[in-house]
């Protein structure tokens, strides 16, 4: 008989171990993952990066959004039922708070999907082949499906596992960032 992997499981053991991690180790781990992903080709080519407005169990993109959005266009998800619609992040002033109390930026939806040039993708889980497993609520395989550029998942080591099973409609990544260290 197959060995199958709990998915709620395996979710609740990664966020936990994210939990147990000091901001200081959060800190470290996100510096070592952001100069990789900005020393990147990939990224210091891009001009339209689609990011995420990161909750406080996924590697932090604040600053990172901060840093850049003067000289690359950041674009930001908003839910919408099921779906994941696209907004221009234009200053803090200017995002609310949307469903799962997530910072989410107004304004009008970008639906021109081949401008964009790099995916920076959060995940709860991701494996070394570049599988990735997220809430479970498919918004972002959704969303990937969609668009033909590539797509970089971010994250704590804590968050990388050897293997995970795939579905389908499971969007893999091209790259797989986390600190080395």
């Amino acid at each position: 008989m197959e060995n199958k992997i709990d998915k709620n499981a395996l979710r609740k053991q990664v966020r936990l171990a994210i939990a147990a991690m000091t901001a200081e180790e959060k800190a470290r781990e996100e510096d070592a993952i952001w100069q990789q992903v900005e020393s990147s080709p990939l990224f210091v080519q891009a001009n339209t990066l689609l990011l995420y407005w990161s909750l406080n169990n996924e590697v932090a993109t604040h600053a990172l959004i901060e840093k850049w959005c003067k000289q690359k266009t950041i674009l930001l998800p908003v839910v919408n039922g099921e779906t994941l619609d696209l907004k221009r992040y234009e200053g803090i002033q200017t995002m609310t708070e949307g469903a799962y109390g997530i910072l989410e930026p107004t304004g009008a939806n970008w639906t021109n999907y081949e401008a964009i040039d790099l995916n920076i993708v959060p995940g709860v889980v991701f494996d070394k082949d570049g599988h990735r497993m997220g809430h479970g609520k498919g918004y972002y395989d959704r969303l990937l499906c969609h668009i033909n550029t590539p797509k970089m998942g971010v994250c704590y080591k804590a968050q990388l596992v050897e293997d995970l099973p795939v579905e389908p409609w499971d969007q893999p990544m091209d790259k797989v960032i986390y600190s080395k260290d």
